[in-house]
């Protein structure tokens, strides 16, 4: 229940609260104080609202109890004896009709048939070019130890296998990607699970940074230790430190690395603030940071709902590389240009 507090209680409501505010559920209340105020259960859902009864009566509505005893409302204490009610906005103003109730969204049956679809098409991809991996990783190890462009091609065709039945991806600014010979520092916004398919199907040869727990975890495990990605425990600030030391390591060798400089996906599609990380290597190497937009992947795979896949397009947007020697100049450089293609597609 939204309540808005009401210090001085007047026989009139507010001008500001005269109306609905923001959809037709939200309404206004007027309590008379000689009545009293209590909440009510359904069988569904725990529903917390106010409902004016005279004292003493219990009353039944489409599943509703409503129950009032001798107690009055002590959030809003009455200090002019002479008012006669209580105005209050409440989103469940209409708790005792059917129609008023607010039923949690329901995830389409054609989202999770998608995604079982969609792991079992991943899955079978993974163990077949696993195969592939496995064999040519000595080699790899021999001559290309650094940037692994083989194991980075098999990621490549695992990626677009997995998404290409599934969604689109319309890619803008391939022309600002540095030659796979040339090393950077690669960051990006984060909202999805599906974030990492995306950008794999790009096909550049760079190392992610990874939770330690997702290396244990068969042939997915397997193939992030064959690439050379980067692992890292969050809360430890030992891992953090040793990690900035690895891709420092991989930058000087002439391997790129890429950065989700929010930490984490986002829950709301929101771009969070950046951690420095990414641009200090960046800066201490000398390397440019080449910033890529993300959108699409959060509506299609929502951030806790990895099991289901909803219909929608991807757009990837590769932004011009940033040169400097500053890494807040650099982070404040890059956040913004993710931010504003972000607004515009919005």
């Amino acid at each position: 229940m939204d309540v808005a507090s009401a210090r001085g209680i007047s026989s009139h409501p507010p001008p500001y609260y005269s109306k609905p505010i923001c959809s037709s559920q939200s309404s206004l209340i007027r309590i008379p104080i000689n009545k009293g105020c209590c909440f009510g259960r359904s069988s569904s859902n725990l529903i917390t609202s106010l409902h004016a009864a005279p004292r003493g009566e219990t009353r039944r509505t489409s599943g509703v109890q409503w129950c009032n005893r001798s107690i009055r409302c002590d959030p809003f204490k009455v200090d002019d004896k002479n008012s006669r009610t209580v105005t209050v906005r409440s989103d469940l103003s209409g708790a005792a009709t059917p129609e008023s109730t607010y039923p949690e969204p329901e995830i389409k049956l054609s989202s999770r048939l998608r995604g079982i679809c969609f792991c079992l098409v991943a899955g079978v991809s993974a163990i077949v070019l696993i195969v592939l991996m496995i064999i040519g990783h000595p080699f790899v190890l021999l001559f290309d130890r650094y940037r692994r462009k083989f194991h980075h091609f098999i990621a490549k065709l695992w990626a677009s296998i997995s998404i290409y039945p599934f969604y689109k991806t319309d890619i803008q600014g391939l022309e600002n990607l540095p030659s796979s010979d040339t090393p950077c520092v690669y960051v990006s916004n984060h909202q999805s699970f599906l974030d990492i398919y995306t950008l794999l199907s790009l096909g550049q040869s760079y190392k992610f940074i990874s939770k330690t727990g997702i290396f244990v975890i068969p042939v997915i495990g397997w193939a992030m230790s064959m690439m050379g990605v980067v692992p890292l425990k969050r809360m430890d600030p030992r891992s953090q430190v040793d990690c900035l030391k690895r891709c420092m390591e991989l930058v000087k060798k002439g391997a790129s690395v890429f950065f989700f400089p929010e930490g984490t996906r986002s829950k709301d599609g929101r771009l969070g603030p950046f951690k420095k990380g990414a641009f200090t290597v960046a800066a201490k190497t000398g390397v440019p940071v080449v910033p890529i937009t993300l959108m699409g992947t959060g509506k299609i795979m929502p951030t806790g709902s990895e099991g289901i896949l909803n219909h929608g397009d991807v757009r990837v947007i590769i932004h011009k590389p940033i040169y400097g020697s500053k890494a807040d100049v650099l982070c404040d450089e890059a956040r913004n240009k993710i931010a504003e293609s972000m607004n515009l597609l919005s």
